[in-house]
């Protein structure tokens, strides 16, 4: 019974395919699981699967935000290139300046969607164009390499990976997050809004939250593409936006709202990660990822959906 619940979740696709494509990439490349080469995996995953929770609070809250590609490579700009005054270099002051940032324009983006009232499509497209826009003439050319510190923070403190670290960070969040009522109230307002509104909830405050989380996180996936890259590019960040929205729906999260949460993020990004590098082991052009991840967007869905009217099926006999 236990494995047939199991296997009825919706992230149990991604759970599969993580474990499947693990087996394929270490037969294809013996190495690819070697200790000396896990910290350079890393932080190569690190920002996919940050930009993945990064999408994530938004679409539990029933909204979606298209802007975390140019948002995170805003803060890949703010750490690399010559960009922040002298007062504001430095580890901290460019850490802080970056999640500021990312804190900022999330809100921004949450107002306009629960107290503006416009479709959150629509909204944070408006926002993508204008970052993806600032990205260009902030950087019209690549820059780098990274200060110091970032690349220190990519080499790791201590034993512990820096990659690993930013990661955990947003684990760290949410956690606190689940052990107060907010964490109910987003995949509340998420799943029925009205019925949530009816309930008493500031359904507004939430969404404002909710967008404000994706865009600290989105800070973090920079700063990870900063120090695992050491280079900055106005380019890369967009990139990663149709990306992230398929490992979130990958992983298991309902694009509806009110189902899911990070670890189906991490879920979902990895089997993407673990799909690129077994085309780079192939030695397959890149051409084919768009297709890849169009197709890997709708399969996702179509199974996701498949499993949760099971699910409901289930629930609805017992």
């Amino acid at each position: 019974m236990r494995w047939a619940s199991a296997l009825g979740r919706p992230w149990a696709l991604a759970a599969g395919l993580t474990v499947s494509l693990i087996v394929v990439n270490i037969l294809v490349q013996p190495l690819f699981a070697a200790p000396q080469y896990l910290n350079g995996n890393l932080a190569l995953f690190a920002p996919l699967a940050l930009a993945a929770v990064a999408s994530t609070p938004s679409i539990l809250a029933g909204g979606i935000d298209v802007s975390i590609g140019p948002l995170l490579g805003l803060a890949n700009i703010l750490v690399v290139g010559p960009v922040l005054p002298h007062a504001l270099q430095g580890p901290l002051m460019t850490t802080l300046t970056c999640l500021a940032v990312g804190v900022g324009v999330g809100i921004i983006n949450g107002l306009i969607v629960a107290v503006a009232r416009i479709q959150p499509v629509v909204a944070t497209i408006g926002t993508y164009l204008i970052l993806a826009g600032v990205d260009v003439k902030l950087l019209p050319i690549p820059a780098g390499p990274a200060p110091d510190w970032a690349v220190k923070l990519g080499a790791g403190i201590g034993p512990i990976p820096g990659s690993l670290l930013l990661m955990a960070a947003p684990v760290v969040v949410w956690a606190a997050l689940r052990a107060i009522p907010y964490h109910k109230a987003l995949l509340a307002v998420g799943g029925d809004e009205a019925t949530a509104f009816s309930a008493g909830m500031n359904t507004a405050l939430v969404k404002v939250i909710a967008y404000g989380l994706g865009g600290l996180f989105a800070a973090l996936a920079g700063i990870a593409l900063s120090s695992g890259l050491s280079a900055a590019d106005a380019a890369l960040g967009p990139q990663y936006t149709v990306v992230a929205i398929a490992a979130v729906a990958l992983g298991g999260t309902s694009l509806a709202g009110g189902k899911g949460g990070l670890i189906e993020a991490f879920l979902g990004a990895l089997v993407i990660f673990l799909i690129q590098s077994l085309l780079a082991a192939l030695g397959l052009t890149s051409l084919w990822l768009p297709l890849i991840y169009g197709s890997i967007l709708v399969l996702s869905l179509m199974i996701g959906s498949r499993l949760t009217a099971g699910a409901g099926m289930r629930r609805d006999e017992a």
